[in-house]
């Protein structure tokens, strides 16, 4: 039976602002074929950022070499909730657009200092010249436009706390996915995407046609062999609590969740199951199919 993908190459993402290793780093779990076409897993924890990049640059060559096609997952949003790219006035007005604003903003320096408040703060300034959506920081990097804590109130001029996806996770597991506005603070995730998702509209810039994105460039959809034809990479959102993570005796947690997402997908490829997680598991609403597809993304098999 024929698998979508050769290799499944999980990357556990960090916004730490200098080199760190271990726990609450960058973590790149990779399952690929050996010699003997057994599935077998690595995993690197990289200082930086910079040099995750030149892993992940690395193991993409050597499957080129291959003829092998990969999934790579990132644990951050991929995407922030519907409405944003418009408030931002985003040429194009979706996905690509705004990654590409991040591109051009985000300054991430080979040793991990990085501007991603200063980043938020000008999102906040363009959107409501006011301390929101984004918000925390630490004190040193508090403003006028971002503060180190939520503002108070209920505001009606600025894009939901969640977007479907998340709030799709509330019930599904233990307190539900963090809002992508929170930038500070334990289990957010608003950094990580601040200085992921350039990383990831960069490398797929590099491969040009033999990469796709998902959903955005791919539809929201359940995919086959056709649609990733003549694909080396398809990018995906992935969340470590929807697995069943078990470290093993002296594992380090943030490795267990890349080691148990490979194991995940590739058992449901090779079920031939993969397929239809790409696609919605509920039935959907015209207007979130839209926004999931245009600017919000989703979590590949909530």
């Amino acid at each position: 039976m024929p698998r979508l993908f050769n290799a499944y190459i999980m990357v556990d993402w960090s916004a730490a602002s200098a080199p760190k290793t271990g726990k609450d780093s960058v973590w790149i779990g990779v399952m690929k074929r050996d010699v003997r076409f057994r599935l077998t897993f690595e995993a690197h924890n990289p200082a930086t950022r910079e040099a995750g990049m030149t892993i992940l640059r690395d193991i993409l060559a050597d499957l080129r070499r291959r003829s092998e096609r990969a999934l790579i997952g990132c644990d951050f949003p991929l995407g922030f909730p519907r409405g944003t790219v418009d408030q931002l006035k985003l040429n194009p007005a979706d996905w690509s657009g705004l990654a590409a604003f991040l591109v051009h903003n985000v300054v991430d320096k080979p040793n991990n200092v990085n501007n991603r408040f200063a980043v938020a703060a000008k999102i906040n300034r363009l959107m409501t010249d006011e301390p929101r959506p984004f918000w925390g920081c630490p004190t040193n990097d508090a403003q006028r436009w971002l503060t180190t804590t939520k503002p108070v109130g209920e505001f009606t001029d600025i894009p939901p706390a969640l977007r479907y996806a998340e709030a799709a996770t509330k019930g599904v597991t233990k307190g539900g996915a963090k809002s992508v506005w929170q930038t500070f603070g334990n289990g957010t995730v608003g950094g990580q995407a601040l200085v992921g998702i350039p990383r990831v509209k960069q490398l797929a810039d590099e491969l040009g046609d033999k990469a796709k994105v998902w959903p955005f460039q791919t539809g929201w959809r359940a995919q086959k062999e056709a649609d990733f034809e003549g694909l080396e990479v398809v990018f995906a959102e992935i969340y470590p609590a929807l697995g069943d993570v078990r470290p093993e005796p002296g594992e380090i947690v943030d490795r267990a969740q890349v080691r148990a997402l490979c194991e995940h997908f590739a058992k449901l490829d090779e079920a031939d199951k993969l397929g239809a997680a790409f696609g919605p598991q509920t039935a959907q609403s015209t207007d979130v199919l839209d926004a999931v597809e245009r600017e919000e993304g989703w979590i590949l098999g909530l």
